[in-house]
This record gives structure tokens, sequence and C-alpha cells, in this order.
């Protein structure tokens, strides 16, 4: 007798073991040599950020119970009794799908994000948290305060599969593809041929400029475009400089703004 798993069950816990497998690979790569392509010095993260490695995992584990709370809710609200498997639509209409919720997943995300910077107490007592990190790494992605993971990663990938009408089968893979992404965004890293970074200018250098004290205020945009940054006036450019010492560094372009964020 064949044993099916649901496309449900599948959307709900393959994007959550993509997260560990993909943040596995960063640790193997971590005890490489690589310190080249480090956006901040081997150990910086031991220093300068607040809160341990294991603290942080059991942080991740306690915003993925939420996640898979929700997505059950999710589809057991919307599913159909029959059991019956909905059809796949062409690629084309897939694609399309995937465009409307990648959209739709960073307007919520962005505008969600700026507020829990401009609003001091949602800041201090809820999405201060994540900055903890000064130093990002990938598994440290999804640290965040529960509600924040609850608002701000898990409704809004709610929103994004309503929205862009995906079937559950289509969103193992687009939330496998956001996991790999935001994975991929809090890094560390600045590898030759990431494709990631080739497609996308919102990457691991960007996102690095907001979690430091200069950013703090700009480059609120994840986990793809930066066309909100852009619109509203956050956007921090920098360029990619060498460090003494070994490795890179993500420096603003206009130091001015920088210092005068970091003053405020």
């Amino acid at each position: 007798m064949a044993f099916a798993v649901s496309d449900e069950l599948l959307g709900t816990f393959v994007p959550i073991a993509v997260y560990w497998l993909y943040s596995g690979l960063y640790i193997v790569m971590d005890r490489m040599e690589i310190d080249d392509y480090r956006l901040h010095p081997k150990g910086e993260d031991e220093v300068k950020n607040v809160v341990s490695k294991w603290t942080v995992v059991k942080g991740v584990l306690v915003q993925q119970g939420f996640q898979i709370a929700v997505s059950l809710l999710l589809f057991t609200i919307i599913g159909d009794d029959s059991g019956t498997v909905r059809k796949q639509p062409p690629a084309l209409v897939i694609a399309l799908q995937f465009i409307i919720a990648m959209f739709v997943m960073d307007t919520w995300q962005y505008f969600m994000h700026r507020y829990m910077h401009i609003n001091k107490f949602l800041y201090k007592h809820i999405h201060s948290k994540h900055h903890t990190l000064v130093v990002p790494y990938a598994f440290g992605a999804l640290y965040n305060h529960p509600l924040e993971g609850l608002i701000l990663d898990t409704i809004g990938g709610a929103l994004s599969f309503l929205v862009a009408g995906m079937t559950p089968r289509t969103s193992i893979f687009f939330f496998s593809f956001a996991t790999i992404k935001t994975v991929d965004d809090h890094c560390g890293l600045w590898l030759p041929g990431n494709i990631l970074h080739m497609l996308f200018s919102n990457n691991s250098a960007y996102h690095d400029i907001h979690h430091q004290l200069y950013g703090n205020k700009y480059n609120f945009s994840q986990p793809f475009f930066v066309m909100w940054d852009k619109i509203l006036g956050t956007y921090m450019p920098y360029t990619l400089e060498e460090r003494k010492g070994g490795g890179l560094e993500a420096r603003p372009v206009n130091l001015g703004l920088a210092a005068q964020s970091k003053s405020d």
C-alpha cells in the first residue's frame, strides 16, 4: 500500500526542513577557508551579538511552531473535504502567481517591518530581539520575537498564498524559495557566483547594512526586491570594499547620512 503525504503537509513542513538544511550548508562553509568572502571578520559574531547561538536555535524553533500551527489551520479552513487534489495551473500562471506572491510578501513585510522601527514601544519590546544579531548568520534569519514572527512572516506568508491564489502544491516551492532567500540574506557572506546576488539587489550585503546601527532606519525591504525602499526614501546605497585583514565590508555610499542616522 502506497504511503501518500498531502500537499498541505508538504507545504507546511518542507520549507522548515529547507531552512535548516540550507542553514546547515552555511554552517559547513563557516568552517572552511572562506575569510575573503565574509562581510564581518570571523568571530565578530561572538563579540557583537548579545545572544548565544543555542538561544537563537530555540527562538527559531518557537517561531516555526507558530508557523506550523497557522499553516495547518489555514489549510484546514480552505481545504476541500472531498480530499480532491487541486489541479495545477499552466506554468505561465504559476510564474505569475510567484510574482504576485513576491510582491504581496515584500509589501507586507516592508510596511510592518518599518512600523516596528518607527514605533518605539514595538521596537524596544518586539523587533529589537532580531537586532540583537548585529552580525547576521544563516540560521538566525528567523530569530524574532514570536509576535513579530507571527505578524511579519507567518501572516505575511498566508496573505501571499491567498492573494496569489496558488495551490498547496505550488506553495511548497514558493515558500521553500522564500526560505532560501531569507536565509541567504542573513548568511553574512558574499560568495562569488551566488545566483541570488545576481538576480536580486536585496541580498546579504544590502540587509547587513540594515543590521548596523547606522542603517537601522534604512533598507527595510525583504526578502526579494528593494522597490519600497527606493520609492519611500529609505534606500541606503552601499559599496562592497575589501577590509583590512581580509574579507569584505558593505559601506554606505553617503557617509554623512550614515553618521546622522547613527547619532539619531
